[in-house]
């Protein structure tokens, strides 16, 4: 099934593996939040056991350097496409508060990310991402 949205995640590519997956999670979680429609039906397994939803499409995850993630950053927010983003200094923190905190801390010019999270339509989010391949 071919979706007119993407979701997708773009990560440096010089994080540690355990980074790459706790930024996945957490830039993925923005994206929800922000547009839960995303979100499917709950899941059952064939004894009646309910589980959480999960969203409705795939979830692409690219990586790229420092500098193409300053450029994509830039060009989601200059196409208007929402985007959540962790940065360096949220690996020093232990909560939302702080998280928050670190981001309001920096200019946006500055901002050291590690991950940025995207949904929109598919070739919005392919002209932003362009440059990055996809997550070995």
């Amino acid at each position: 099934m071919k979706f007119d949205t993407k979701i997708a995640v773009l990560l440096r590519d010089d994080l540690a593996t355990w980074q790459r997956l706790n930024v996945t999670a957490f830039l993925v979680s923005g994206v929800a939040a922000h547009e839960p429609s995303l979100i499917g039906e709950a899941y059952a397994d064939a004894d009646g056991t309910p589980y959480l939803p999960m969203f409705r499409q795939p979830v692409l995850v690219y990586a790229g350097s420092a500098a193409l993630m300053s450029q994509a950053h830039r060009r989601a927010l200059e196409r208007g496409v929402a985007v959540t983003v962790f940065t360096e200094d949220l690996f020093k923190t232990g909560n939302d508060v702080d998280n928050r905190a670190a981001v309001a801390a920096v200019p946006r010019e500055e901002l050291r990310l590690v991950g940025i999270g995207l949904h929109g339509p598919r070739s919005v989010v392919d002209k932003i991402l362009k440059g990055a391949a996809l997550h070995p």
